[in-house]
């Protein structure tokens, strides 16, 4: 059956602002007998101040940030929409390990749990945004998918822009801060980046990491992504012969973009083949600050 998140959002924001108004009632009525028991009355405040109650209200924004860490949840194989619980949470685990807990899903997880972020839609049905829109298909349905994405783009203050470029713009700028922010500088998704140039970028389950997962990044993922950027400079220099002036003014901005991305990447690759050369292996029991640590020249900084 269709769904539409807003209607579901609308739900969520009425059960939770039901759920404040009682726990704020009832704290408030605590405080008058306690006032009452202890003869204070009129000398201790009875109201209790929005802020101090213990439950939140619904939040837009927020919760929409969250409903997309979700999905990023169950790309990876931690969550699942066919079972309760965490799925993947053992070290090393794998898509085995995921069809075992749930073995007819009505959403699969990633096959190597290794995500591109770039900012072009240049990996297909293993893009981040393809695998977050696929995620809304199967868990709201086909034919509300626009209408859903448009809703998410709106909660993520991109208004009047394309639903799908927002989407990408904020797991390009804002979704690992977001990520390190919930988890407390300590994400359980790690995100390999090149740099500011947005050259490469993809995120990592560290609970599916394995000594070769380096090596699978830098062969399948950043070599592919080196040659797009040589592809599409080759046919940039192909149309600069027979462009306008004002054409011509256009793609030499794209073959700077494109050159700065590819020395941007090279330069990524070398870092990357020097730790996956290492074969580095990682012990959850050691904790995220010192498995992270390990890969500093490859992972996003965590201020």
């Amino acid at each position: 059956m269709a769904r539409l998140i807003s209607e579901k959002f609308a739900a969520w924001e009425a059960e939770c602002e039901k759920r404040f108004n009682t726990l704020k009632t009832n704290e408030e009525e605590l405080n008058r007998i306690f006032a009452e028991i202890y003869d204070m009355v009129g000398e201790v405040p009875i109201e209790v101040e929005d802020k101090y109650v213990s439950v939140r209200k619904a939040d837009l924004q927020r919760d929409i940030k969250s409903l997309l860490s979700y999905a990023v949840g169950c790309v990876m194989g931690r969550y699942s929409l066919d079972k309760d619980g965490l799925i993947l949470a053992d070290q090393g685990s794998t898509v085995e390990d995921f069809l075992a807990k749930v073995p007819d899903p009505s959403f699969m997880c990633d096959d190597d749990g290794i995500i591109p972020i770039t900012d072009e839609d240049y990996f297909g049905e293993d893009d981040i945004v393809s695998h977050v829109i696929e995620f809304l298909r199967v868990a709201y349905g086909e034919e509300t998918l626009e209408e859903n994405l448009e809703f998410i783009a709106e909660a993520l203050d991109g208004a009047g822009k394309p639903a799908r470029g927002v989407i990408r713009d904020y797991f390009l700028k804002d979704f690992y801060v977001d990520h390190v922010k919930t988890y407390k500088k300590r994400p359980i998704y790690w995100l390999f980046d090149s740099g500011k140039l947005n050259g490469f970028k993809c995120l990592i389950y560290m609970h599916r990491y394995t000594p070769d997962f380096l090596a699978r990044i830098r062969t399948d993922y950043v070599h592919e992504q080196q040659e797009r950027y040589r592809t599409q400079l080759a046919h940039i220099d192909s149309q600069l012969e027979r462009a306008s002036t004002k054409e011509k003014a256009i793609l030499l901005r794209q073959r700077k973009k494109f050159q700065d991305q590819l020395r941007e990447t090279s330069d990524f690759e070398e870092r990357i083949h020097h730790l996956a050369d290492q074969m580095i292996s990682i012990d959850l029991d050691d904790g995220v600050a010192v498995n992270y640590a390990k890969f500093s020249d490859v992972l996003k900084r965590i201020k």
